[in-house]
C-alpha cells in the first residue's frame, strides 16, 4: 500500500501537504485582521445554520 503521504508519484504533493502550503502562504499574505473577520463569518453562519 502506498504511503499517502509520499510525494513521489509522478512529482504530485498530497492533499495534506497541498493544504499546509496553502495555508502558510495564506497565513504569510493576510493579517490578524483577516482572520478575526473570517473567524466571526464562520460563526455567524454557523449559528445562523443551527436555529
Amino acid at each position: 500500500m502506498a504511503d499517502k503521504n509520499n510525494n513521489q508519484n509522478n512529482n504530485k504533493m498530497s492533499y495534506e501537504e497541498a493544504g499546509r502550503k496553502g495555508g502558510e502562504k495564506t497565513a504569510q499574505n493576510h493579517d490578524k485582521e483577516f482572520y478575526q473577520e473570517i473567524g466571526e463569518k464562520g460563526g455567524k453562519a454557523n449559528r445562523d445554520n443551527n436555529n
